[in-house]
């Protein structure tokens, strides 16, 4: 099935052009971009002379493909030269993204004195004797290690420790930007359960909390598991509980702009992968009618065999009718539908033929599930995991808020009523008065989401209370 990718800022370029200067050149360099299909976001004159006009002209493209095509058509043009062509993503990425800083001055020698050798010796001892100070004395207080071995790197599979390098800064860039947390990337060489769990451990002193990410499902959860058995700080995979989190958050506004109960409506999730899971055991807290899970095995359902452990269980507790067939019947009649699982699997018309009133999360990043220009012709609410269209569902939301709570509560484990408070904070903050179709989440520029999840999770800490509404299992 064909489809036409959106362009997006994460695919702009700048094309240096040297032009003749004539009244209609820099109209024809902008038709000839918008022909080609992508977006003049900027054009700046670097240089002229009385014959020649330097620009630099800035467009999102959809890929990379999609770049040359612009950049061909450009060429194309006559008294057009195109001189050099700059990928603006990777230019943000030289060098990397992060970097440390110091918080003292050191600028002579009684800074350096108390800062290092021989004061620093007194504060080694007081940690020694009271272990618990490290939390007050040491960068542990505020500390996050976002550790992966690049198993499951976003969409793109299994491409291992260096290349996940990138999301892992970008991850600590966030942590800084929204939720003041200091967050350092630790990629292993090794995709080996034990190995990674016996790294972990042995890490963990200079950390108050651990955020797994990127590593492939099963391995995550026996990962995050053990860890969380192990560690007296929290253990929390954002591709699980983060997406989860952002997930019920937007569902919770979605059904009040249908005007539907959770109780009662009928969901469909693509991909029973980790952030699957995670959403749909996380529904099945908060009670929802019923879920068919769908993946590569197709609807899992009772008697499907050669499942393992985390899909025998969603077979055994989803699918209350045992549906075993395609994925748009699984869809049809249904109230919702979440994907988290790859592009492209359903047309407008599967839309159609869901419930009245349908919402509608396709979340597959950078193609959704099915083009949400599409699945607005029939449902009543959509959502993708793109920031440039409506009611973008991003992990952002949720975790350096969860895990500036969890920091200032000296939280010592990851609860799911931290989840739950983490997700009604965030659909709060938008406020019932201010929902609609196209605004069921906040914006992730919101400056007050990760203060009012941070609140909530605090509070969550502090004054447990029984939540949950029935057991997911394990």
């Amino acid at each position: 099935m064909a489809i036409t990718r959106l362009p997006s800022a994460g695919f702009s370029i700048t094309i240096r052009i040297a032009v003749t200067a004539d009244a209609s050149s820099i109209g024809r360099l902008t038709t000839s971009v918008g022909e080609a299909g992508a977006i003049v976001t900027a054009l700046d004159v670097v240089d002229s002379d009385p014959t020649n006009v330097i620009v630099d002209l800035t467009c999102d493209t959809a890929d990379a493909g999609h770049a040359d095509q612009v950049v061909e058509a450009l060429t194309a043009l006559d008294g057009v030269d195109v001189r050099k062509v700059s990928d603006r993503t990777f230019l943000l990425h030289l060098g990397g993204k992060i970097e440390v800083t110091s918080k003292v001055a050191l600028r002579n020698r009684d800074e350096l004195s108390r800062a290092y050798t021989p004061g620093v010796a007194r504060v080694c001892m007081a940690i020694a004797e009271n272990p618990a100070d490290a939390r007050r004395l040491t960068i542990k207080r505020n500390t996050v290690a976002v550790v992966s071995d690049g198993s499951a790197v976003l969409g793109l599979g299994n491409l291992g420790p260096a290349a996940s390098l990138p999301v892992m800064e970008g991850k600590a860039a966030l942590f800084k930007r929204f939720g003041g947390v200091d967050a350092w990337p630790v990629v292993l060489d090794t995709q080996d359960t034990d190995e990674i769990v016996q790294i972990v451990k042995a890490i963990a002193p200079a950390y108050g909390g651990i955020n797994l990410e990127d590593i492939a499902a099963p391995r995550c959860f026996e990962i995050e598991a053990r860890l969380r058995e192990a560690l007296d700080i929290p253990v929390f995979h954002d591709d699980q509980h983060g997406t989860a989190i952002c997930v019920l958050a937007a569902l919770t506004n979605a059904l009040r702009v249908v005007g539907k109960e959770l109780k009662d409506v009928r969901v469909v999730v693509s991909g029973a992968g980790a952030a699957g899971t995670a959403i749909m055991k996380l529904l099945l807290r908060q009670g929802v009618g019923d879920i068919i899970a769908y993946d590569r095995e197709g609807a899992l359902h009772r008697g499907l065999t050669g499942l393992n452990s985390a899909w025998q269980w969603l077979a055994e507790n989803t699918n209350r009718e045992n549906y075993s067939g395609d994925l748009p019947g699984a869809i049809r009649g249904a109230d919702v539908f979440i994907g988290v699982s790859a592009p492209n699997l359903l047309t407008g018309d599967d839309i159609a033929q869901m419930a009245k009133d349908s919402i509608v999360f396709a979340l597959a990043n950078p193609d959704p599930e099915v083009d949400p220009r599409e699945a607005r012709k029939h449902a009543a609410v959509v959502a993708t995991g793109r920031s440039d269209q409506p009611n973008q569902i991003n992990n952002v939301l949720a975790f350096p808020g969860v895990f500036r709570g969890m920091l200032d509560a000296h939280a010592e484990e990851f609860t799911e009523e931290m989840a739950i408070a983490a997700a009604r904070a965030i659909a709060d903050v938008v406020g019932e008065d201010k929902i609609n179709p196209t605004v069921i989440v906040p914006s992730v520029f919101d400056s007050r989401v990760a203060p009012a999840v941070a609140a909530a999770v605090r509070a969550a800490a502090h004054n447990p209370s029984p939540l949950l509404a029935a057991d997911p299992g394990p």
